[in-house]
């Protein structure tokens, strides 16, 4: 009975020692997805050879890189987003519902839809949403 009764306060007290925090997913809407421009990709001319001898031209052939951006909406928030793996982003359905949780610097979202995975993506901007039908009426009311 004892050695019953030791196990079980050994498995609280494991419990009250962890160190893990909560994990506390949001979940949201992606409405939209943006190509929005994110630099330039430059791609010179010059080879090895007319580097030594000096015979290559400097010319270059640029152009505007577009990067993915979506639109994720919540009850009262809108984040616009972009992935962090610029080189793979995975395309997200739009309209789907998404879990997410801001972690640090980043935000990190899966769609159970697609495959689940959490990826991670960068918050461009954020913008409250108001959502009480009340407060909407009285702003119209007073332009």
């Amino acid at each position: 009975m004892r050695s019953g009764i030791a196990v079980c306060i050994l498995i609280i007290s494991s419990f009250a020692f962890a160190k893990d925090e909560p994990i506390f997913h949001q979940t949201g809407t992606i409405s939209n997805m943006d190509a929005v421009p994110c630099g330039i990709d430059e791609n010179s001319g010059k080879s090895f050879a007319g580097e030594i001898l000096g015979t290559d031209g400097a010319h270059k052939k640029q152009r505007e890189m577009l990067c993915q951006e979506y639109v994720l909406k919540t009850d009262r928030v809108m984040y616009r987003i972009r992935p962090r793996d610029e080189k793979h982003p995975v395309l997200l359905p739009v309209g789907e519902r998404a879990e997410f949780r801001i972690k640090k610097d980043k935000l990190l979202l899966a769609v159970p839809e697609l495959d689940g995975k959490e990826r991670e993506y960068s918050v461009t901007s954020m913008q409250m949403i108001n959502a009480d039908p009340a407060h909407n009426v009285s702003e119209r009311a007073a332009k």
